[in-house]
């Protein structure tokens, strides 16, 4: 199993909505570090975020797919953010929709000059999907810091999300050499949450030293 960091427990105190941005141009100006999450449509990633922060309606959750267009911006204890980027995969928006949403999330990718990490959300029930394993190829090419967060957990039993785990690591290290921090998460049970916020409050030390 995946060790548990051993620092103090990070919190937080304070979490708010800041703004939806429909393009690069338009986030907010700022010095503070962002942490950014994506994942397929449907992963988890509005209910995680209301995990984390413990605010059951600070992102929107849907029952249906794809309704994060924009990118939005949420201000943690008035000293870093959390960015929720579109998610990507929905096969039922118009080629056009995916298009801009998919050109939206690569200039935020490449060109913010506060991401600090993302982190790619994949659904663990799911054997390795392909465009998974795509998203995460580019962000090789492009050369950006990322960390994968397994959502759902409370749905599989203990050694089936160990097996599971293990499968993606396999094929990850197909390709990559080294990989990337790893986090098993569900939303329902709070579970990871601590593991997050110690990774990201150690993450923010590093930056400050």
């Amino acid at each position: 199993m995946f060790k548990h960091i051993p620092l103090n427990p990070a919190s937080i105190s304070s979490a708010h909505f800041v703004c939806s941005s429909p393009d690069v141009s338009k986030m907010p100006v700022h010095s503070l570090p962002e942490y950014a999450f994506i994942g397929r449509s449907n992963v988890g990633k509005s209910s995680l975020i209301n995990m984390l922060t413990g605010q059951k309606h600070l992102a929107l959750t849907s029952a249906t797919p794809g309704k994060t267009r924009m990118i939005n911006h949420f201000l943690v204890n008035n000293a870093w953010y959390i960015v929720d980027l579109p998610g990507y995969g929905y096969a039922k928006t118009s080629k056009t929709q995916r298009n801009i949403l998919s050109k939206l999330i690569a200039n935020y990718l490449k060109h913010s000059l506060q991401m600090t990490l993302l982190f790619v959300l994949v659904d663990i029930r799911l054997e390795p999907q392909a465009i998974d394993l795509s998203f995460i190829e580019q962000l090789g090419n492009w050369e950006l810091p990322f960390a994968l967060i397994f959502t759902k957990s409370d749905k599989l039993s203990p050694t089936a999300v160990q097996r599971q785990v293990e499968e993606y690591k396999n094929r990850l290290l197909e390709q990559w050499e080294e990989l990337p921090p790893v986090f098993i998460t569900s939303s329902k049970e709070s579970i990871g949450r601590q593991e997050l916020l110690n990774y990201i409050s150690i993450t923010n030390e590093q930056i400050l030293k």
